[in-house]
């Protein structure tokens, strides 16, 4: 069963959203700020951290300071080659206080219940300029939150695991800072192959940490009670900005923005560019032209698209390589593989066996 609405596709417990653009800068820079101390501590100067993106230290402490996708992924490659220590991003996160997230954490401490915090997080995340995407369920007992990272899809990757460790240290930081210090995980699931350093996971999380799953992702005991630092007034005004936030970053990425949505909201049934800009109330050559003037193409953002996709169902899902190419748009298996493979350096076998490693 698929379902498609204004979040994105839910197919098979699989969802996905167009990604926030990687180029706007339009995020505080605090995630950045974090990566460059923790590289401090181990006597790695913030020059060596930033090369490449435009910035110095100095600027990482202006409220006015903006950063993109692309500055971020910048400084975890760079922190990944130059830092000794392969836990670095579950340290970094640990830096993550709710009050680096500005008006969103303000928003959270003084929200009326445990309830509304958590409906509010999952809402305006997106405002933090976040590593990864979350989605809250719960039952009577348990709430459980699953991880996505927005930019590093492919649990292959050593990136996909640095992006899900500093989001897991960084939630359970936060979230301490919310509730409590004795808070903690009662699980932590993960969709990657245990790594070297798994012994800093257990000293940080405290409770069972399941590799090679299918999601990424934490459990906790569910707590609805009122937030010891509630108050209406407070919270009105931070959820006043964060919504003004959340329509910013929504509408930046331009023309290309739309376009992802749109792919995204009709998988296997992918709109030529001539009925994309129909959708949008454009003609097709002035389209194109947005398009090429913001560096993209239609061809482009399809096969980013798909990607996303064909990496989701190999995953999660046990569809065959035929099934997978018909809802991906392609006449055959073969077509699909190719693309794969052009993508990903892989088959699509190859992948799914790796991935289930």
């Amino acid at each position: 069963m698929i379902r498609a609405g204004k979040h994105g596709l839910q197919d098979s417990g699989i969802v996905c959203r167009s990604p926030p653009d990687f180029d706007m800068r339009i995020y505080s820079p605090h995630s950045i700020a974090a990566l460059v101390a923790e590289l401090g501590e181990q006597g790695i100067e913030a020059p060596v951290a930033l090369e490449g993106t435009g910035l110095v230290e100095s600027l990482l402490k202006i409220h006015t300071t903006k950063i993109s996708y692309k500055q971020l992924d910048i400084v975890i490659r760079n922190v990944m080659r130059s830092s000794s220590d392969p836990a670095v991003a579950l340290r970094a996160g640990q830096r993550m206080r709710i009050t680096a997230y500005g008006m969103y954490g303000y928003a959270l401490l003084s929200s009326a219940t445990h309830a509304e915090a958590r409906d509010f997080a999952a809402r305006y995340i997106r405002v933090v300029g976040p590593f990864c995407d979350f989605v809250v369920t719960q039952d009577s007992a348990t709430v459980a939150v699953t991880f996505e990272p927005l930019h590093w899809p492919n649990p292959a990757e050593e990136i996909h695991r640095f992006a899900v460790e500093f989001a897991l240290s960084a939630h359970l930081t936060a979230t301490r800072d919310r509730i409590g210090q004795a808070f903690k995980f009662s699980r932590v699931l993960l969709d990657y192959a245990l790594p070297p350093h798994a012994g800093v996971y257990n000293d940080l999380f405290e409770c069972p940490v399941l590799f090679g799953q299918r999601n990424c992702g934490y459990e906790h005991d569910r707590a609805d009670g009122p937030m010891a630092l509630a108050d209406s007034r407070t919270h009105a005004m931070a959820s006043e900005m964060c919504e003004h936030l959340l329509g910013e970053v929504n509408r930046a990425g331009g023309v290309a923005a739309d376009i992802r949505r749109i792919l995204i909201e009709q998988p296997g049934k992918y709109p030529s560019i001539e009925a994309i800009a129909e959708k949008l109330g454009m003609y097709p050559r002035a389209l194109r032209r947005k398009l090429e003037a913001e560096g993209n193409s239609y061809r482009d953002l399809l096969a980013e698209v798909r990607m996303r996709l064909a990496i989701e169902y190999l995953r999660k899902t046990h569809m065959t390589n035929d099934e997978i190419a018909s809802r991906l748009g392609y006449s055959d298996a073969a077509n699909f593989r190719h693309a794969f493979v052009r993508w990903t350096g892989k088959s699509p076998s190859d992948f799914r066996v790796g991935a289930r490693a």
